[in-house]
Formats: C-alpha cells, sequence, structure tokens
C-alpha cells in the first residue's frame, strides 16, 4: 500500500519513469489506480487525442508495442502508451528486452497485467526491476482492510470509526475496488471533514449496524446471550444477506484469535493488536472475552462451529434451516 501511494505520489509531482510495470496477480485495485493515475495526469486533455494509446496485450505482439512506443509525441513533451491486459503477453516478454536497454526517453510505457505474475527468470523482468518501476500487489489480509480504509478516508478529508470500517470489511470482503466506490458514494453525500459513523454506513450503504457478524462476535465475546440471540433470529429472517458459511467464518476466526490472545506474554494494546491482527481500538474486547472463554473453551468453540459449518454444507445433515444451525451453534459456545 505505502509503495502504491509512493509512486502515485511520484506520478503526481511529474517525477515520471520511461516504463511502468504493473502486477496484481491477487488484487488489482492498486494496479488500476497507478494505470489511471498515469493516464489522467502526464497529458493535458489536448494532447491526449495524438499522445495517448491504450492498446491491449490480446489484440497485438510485443513487437507492436514497442513500435508504439518508439514513436515521438506531438505538440508535447510526452506521449503514453498503456497495455491493458498485458498477461497476454507474458509469453513475449524478453521481445522488451531491446527496448528496455535504450528506452524511448519520451514515451511512458504502462503495462497493467492482472491475475498472472512475470517470470522472475526473464531478462526483461530481470531489467524491469533493476531499471524502471516494476510494482506487483502483495496479498492483502482481512485485518490489513480496516487501516486502508481508514487511511482512504484521511487522505481525502474525513474520518471514520474502527466500527465503521468493521461493517464495510464484512460487508464488502477485501474487495477493494468495490470499496473505495462505497467510500467515494460516501464521500459524495457528507461534506470533508465529517467523521463517519457506523450510523452514516447504515443510512447510506444499506448494513445493518446492529444485525451483523461484527456484532454478533461481540455478543458472544461478551456472553451477551440475549443480544446473540436475536442477531441470529435477524440472520435467519434474512438468509441471503446473511449466509451461515460467512457467519461461521467469522466466528472461527474470532476464536482462532482469542486462542492467540491467551499464549500472549505481553499483553499490552500494541501488542494485543499486532499479534491478533487487529485495530487496537478492538483490543480490550478480547481481553474480555479471554475472560469468558478460557484456552480449553475457545478450542472447544471452534470445533463446534467446524461441526455446525460442516452441517451447513450438507455434510452428515440435510435441509437444516440456517437458523436452527445457528441456534444450534450458540448453545454449545455460550452455555
Amino acid at each position: 500500500m505505502k509503495e502504491s501511494s509512493k509512486i502515485i505520489k511520484d506520478i503526481k509531482q511529474k517525477n515520471f519513469k520511461p516504463v511502468y510495470f504493473l502486477v496484481g496477480e491477487n488484487e488489482t485495485f492498486f494496479v488500476d489506480k497507478i494505470a489511471d493515475t498515469i493516464e489522467e495526469t502526464v497529458l493535458s486533455e489536448d494532447e491526449k487525442a495524438f499522445n495517448q494509446s491504450v492498446l491491449y496485450g490480446k489484440d497485438v505482439t510485443m513487437d507492436e508495442v514497442v513500435a508504439s512506443a518508439k514513436r515521438f509525441p506531438m505538440m508535447a513533451e510526452h506521449q503514453v502508451v498503456i497495455i491493458r491486459e498485458a498477461q497476454n503477453l507474458l509469453k513475449q516478454i524478453d521481445d522488451l528486452v531491446s527496448y528496455l536497454e535504450n528506452p524511448q526517453p519520451t514515451t511512458i510505457l504502462v503495462f497493467v497485467v492482472k491475475y498472472k505474475k512475470a517470470d522472475a527468470r526473464k531478462k526483461a523482468v530481470k531489467l524491469l526491476k533493476k531499471n524502471f518501476v516494476f510494482y506487483q500487489t502483495k496479498t492483502i489480509y482481512d485485518n490489513q482492510v480496516p487501516e486502508w480504509i481508514s487511511q482512504s478516508m484521511h487522505s481525502a478529508g474525513y474520518t471514520i470509526e474502527p466500527k465503521a470500517s468493521m461493517m464495510l470489511v464484512e460487508f464488502l470482503g477485501v474487495n477493494l475496488s468495490h470499496i473505495q466506490k462505497e467510500l467515494e458514494k460516501i464521500q459524495s453525500i457528507c461534506e470533508p471533514g465529517t467523521r463517519i459513523t457506523p450510523e452514516i454506513i447504515e443510512e447510506n450503504i444499506g448494513i445493518s449496524k446492529d444485525y451483523n457478524n461484527f456484532e454478533l462476535t461481540k455478543a458472544i465475546g461478551m456472553r451477551d446471550e440475549t443480544k446473540a440471540f436475536k442477531i441470529i433470529n435477524y440472520f435467519a429472517q434474512n438468509p441471503k444477506n446473511n449466509p451461515l458459511l460467512l457467519t461461521t467464518a467469522q466466528l472461527y476466526a474470532y476464536f482462532q484469535k482469542i486462542v492467540k490472545y491467551h499464549a500472549l506474554k505481553d499483553r499490552s494494546k500494541g501488542n494485543i493488536a499486532k499479534v491478533l491482527g487487529i485495530h487496537p481500538f478492538f483490543a480490550d474486547e478480547y481481553n474480555k472475552a479471554s475472560t469468558f472463554y478460557s484456552l480449553r473453551q475457545a478450542t472447544q468453540n471452534i470445533h463446534h462451529i467446524k461441526m455446525i459449518d460442516l452441517k451447513g454444507k450438507g455434510v452428515g445433515a440435510h435441509q437444516i434451516p440456517q437458523g436452527d444451525l445457528l441456534k444450534e451453534l450458540l448453545v454449545k459456545i455460550m452455555r
């Protein structure tokens, strides 16, 4: 995330490189963000007509890409050549070597590779890494996304409460493109400087602030049976929006964290957050949950969750309503 931010900052400051090779093997958001920034920043609207080309890897050869890159700009300092779907050219990547050894200084050549990665043994890849911008996204984990949301909103002039971030992650997963669209929707509604609360998320995104997996795990962690059963009754009435498999996955991860907590010697808020992969805001919750669930109980609960998950998938049980499975699970966990 920091690396992509630095690349984007350099582009906006007109510190361009002759070649950008952008690889999004698993997550493509940052790759698209960098490519879009180049497309929007380098040339003025008048200059783009003659000096900006967008090619597609499935339609061209690497020799044709090189030929385009060697052209001179018309009435502009640069020309921009963007190759989207460049994964289709990976087998031809060493045909780029001669160009990389002597790139056209007035051309900004951008490759956008998605859902594949380049062979690091290839000479062209070695040259790209040594002399140009070679950016490859790393795997984004669930626990990293809330912090990314917070940083994204901060850079746009907003703050967002940790619970509001968690609601977005639970509802949208780690698809950063989907999350960004929802954040932009909120920004279009709220004035800069607004603190984004769970209530704002509920009103504008359609996620219930009271009946979701985040609130369920918290209720279970605090042994609040009344609240937990209210939430699963809501889930039973709205099964399409609250699938059992998502709930069991969340609960499994929650009790795994409680197991990790019991193994901690350093139980400072900062270390709890680091080891459990959570926002420091939630450290006290796990501290309290550990008093309600011993290491042995947390381990047993993981087993119970696995069994209910299997039943939900039809293993050893058929057509049991989701609500009944959740009630069975809550009884085993909390009693």
